[in-house]
């Protein structure tokens, strides 16, 4: 059963940075600036914080069947991305993007609510499995990106929003929503003062907030970082080959946060999860702050090395990411 969910959500969540993945085509047709291709991922993310808000509002993975809401949450952002693909213009493309991110905080939330139905044991092992497949897809458009030729632009999309509409037919797979399902009360803003004074819980959502502020940072921007340092190493020479190396190392950067996911949610069941959270952010504020003086010097030595960390932030089990 892990493995259906975690195979839904790793194809479900591959729209996210599919239009990040070819930025600088879509720059260049669109006549971007850095601004302009920001707004490429911000109005996802812009478009997510919508569309969890108004989920938790409404109560839509209690009110439906989570599964039936990954499902067609999933198909709406493979419809969106479609949409980007021929996008007339950046003001339709980013509207679209916004309304992708909308439409995957339907996939992503939900997600862990089914798996933590279904699992009581070792429920921090499961979601870290289902996180890391998130994490990996949404590194998959990267790996198509070195896959296809330059020119070809448009199938990275196409593929993205294809894996989205699998992941949502492998989530329907799954017969019900977990033996260990709960409803949640309904949504109450009386409860919000309460929350907002629980200090555990208010350093706990800080501590994420700062996670989720350098994971996409790091996730948006790695290959355009990578981008120049093999300009300054080839010093531009098409013929050193590297005009596809941003893609397939930001790729397994990225992708490298699915054995960051396994082993938080192994440990944290084992050592806790504030203690295995703490030495994660520390590791990565770290690396963070370093990361960005490493390159590549001019023509003699290889790609410049991506920085290296762990992320795990709070929330329902371990969320741990390395490759950052």
């Amino acid at each position: 059963m892990l493995a259906l969910l975690a195979a839904s959500e790793l194809c479900g969540m591959a729209p996210w940075f599919s239009a990040s993945a070819v930025a600088p085509t879509l720059s260049r047709l669109w006549r971007l600036d850095t601004v302009g291709a920001a707004w490429l991922t911000i109005s996802v993310q812009l478009g997510f914080v919508a569309g969890a808000l108004v989920s938790a509002l409404l109560t839509l993975s209690d009110r439906w069947s989570a599964r039936r809401l990954v499902a067609g949450c999933a198909w709406l952002a493979g419809l969106a991305t479609v949409g980007v693909a021929w996008a007339p213009g950046p003001g339709a493309g980013i509207a679209l993007r916004m309304l992708t991110g909308a439409a995957l905080a339907g996939v992503y939330p939900p997600g862990m609510k089914i798996v933590a139905g279904w699992y009581r044991e070792g429920r921090g092992l499961a979601i870290g499995v289902l996180v890391g497949a998130l994490t990996l897809g949404s590194a998959l458009p990267h790996l198509v990106r070195w896959a296809v030729p330059a020119e070809h632009w448009r199938p990275v999309l196409v593929i993205a929003a294809a894996a989205a509409v699998v992941g949502g037919l492998l989530v329907l797979l799954v017969p019900h929503d977990g033996p260990f399902a709960a409803a949640a009360p309904p949504f109450s803003w009386r409860a919000a003062p309460r929350i907002l004074a629980d200090h555990a819980v208010s350093l706990a959502n800080l501590g994420y907030l700062g996670h989720m502020w350098e994971l996409y940072a790091m996730w948006t921007w790695l290959a355009a970082f990578v981008a120049a340092s093999e300009l300054a190493r080839t010093g531009g020479d098409p013929a050193a080959g590297g005009a596809r190396a941003p893609a397939l190392v930001t790729f397994a950067v990225v992708g490298s946060g699915a054995l960051g996911c396994w082993l938080g949610g192994k440990f944290g069941d084992r050592w806790g999860r504030t203690l295995i959270t703490s030495m994660a952010m520390m590791l990565s504020g770290a690396c963070a702050r370093g990361g960005p003086r490493i390159r590549a010097p001019a023509r003699r030595a290889g790609p410049a090395a991506p920085r290296l960390g762990c992320h795990r932030g709070g929330g329902l089990g371990p969320v741990l990411r390395c490759g950052e």
